[in-house]
């Protein structure tokens, strides 16, 4: 089912399969969220719960067992219940089910609120621990954005953090891991980084150590779209490599994927929350759209 958010600047669809942001229209009606044309990507702002990226073989252990987990989650794959709605704010729940328990052997209760603000959408995630033992659980966002947004190409666009910064880039293995090694990601100015379809030949860009806001813009529009994530620790720009996808995703994330060639045991998996019974984690970003 969907809900719709509105006031005098944006209209917002959401969805409660998956808890995803579908639609963003300004006044305009100019469409800011990619919509999902599967000859590049089919999703379009999918959440990544309880983990970020993929595991790898797609299985880790816990408790000496082995489960199957598939890349990024259940929770994109979800029906949401709806706790609340209205036209300033929706609230999607998601907790534990049979089909949850077979690949991940928790209690829990998951809740995505988005609430509009103006230009603003405040998206904020409660992670709580309904269960008996610590509940390992992560997080992040997953956002796609048309690019261009009116008229022009796609490297007329760039991100433009808030504020100079010396980022870390995060090398992944061809296969899309993490090696946990790092290099310094060149910056124009150290706030720029330009677009363009050849950066994810490979693959994505993940960094670590970024200013905590980042606008998508182009000196040939007036149209922006400016995250804010202070409670994640890195962010990742993607779209299809080896394309000319006419879109970007600008992914905030709590987590990582495993590293290459290991079999995480989820109990000391890195970048894991690990959530006492009864008590609950909450993640904030926010996204204005100009």
């Amino acid at each position: 089912m969907t809900y719709v958010l509105k006031n005098d600047q944006l209209t917002v669809t959401l969805s409660s399969f998956g808890a995803e942001m579908i639609s963003v229209k300004c006044t305009g009606d100019c469409e800011y969220i990619w919509q999902g044309d599967k000859k590049y990507w089919a999703s379009q702002a999918p959440i990544p719960f309880p983990v970020c990226g993929r595991f790898y073989q797609g299985k880790y252990t816990y408790g000496g067992k082995e489960y199957s987990m598939g890349n990024h989650g259940f929770a994109r794959h979800s029906e949401f219940e709806v706790a609340s709605a209205d036209e300033k704010s929706v609230s999607f729940v998601l907790k534990q089910s049979e089909q949850t328990l077979a690949e991940y052997p928790f209690d829990f209760e998951f809740t995505v609120t988005y609430t509009l603000d103006g230009p603003k959408i405040d998206c904020n995630y409660l992670i709580k621990n309904t269960g008996k033992e610590i509940l390992p659980a992560t997080v992040g966002a997953h956002p796609g954005f048309n690019v261009p947004l009116d008229n022009g190409n796609f490297d007329d666009w760039y991100l433009e953090f808030s504020e100079e910064c010396s980022p870390d880039k995060l090398v992944h293995s061809n296969s899309g891991f993490n090696t946990g090694l790092k290099r310094a990601l060149y910056l124009e100015d150290s706030k720029k980084l330009a677009l363009k379809h050849s950066l994810f030949d490979i693959d994505s860009i993940f960094m670590s150590n970024m200013a905590k806001a980042v606008t998508l813009k182009s000196d040939r529009s007036s149209r922006y779209i400016r995250l804010e994530y202070a409670d994640m620790s890195y962010l990742g720009v993607w779209h299809k490599p080896q394309s000319d996808a006419p879109y970007v995703c600008i992914e905030p994330w709590c987590g990582l994927p495993s590293f290459d060639g290991k079999i995480d045991d989820l109990a000391t998996k890195s970048d894991m929350f690990r959530i006492p019974a009864g008590s609950s984690k909450t993640v904030r970003y926010s996204i204005t759209f100009g």
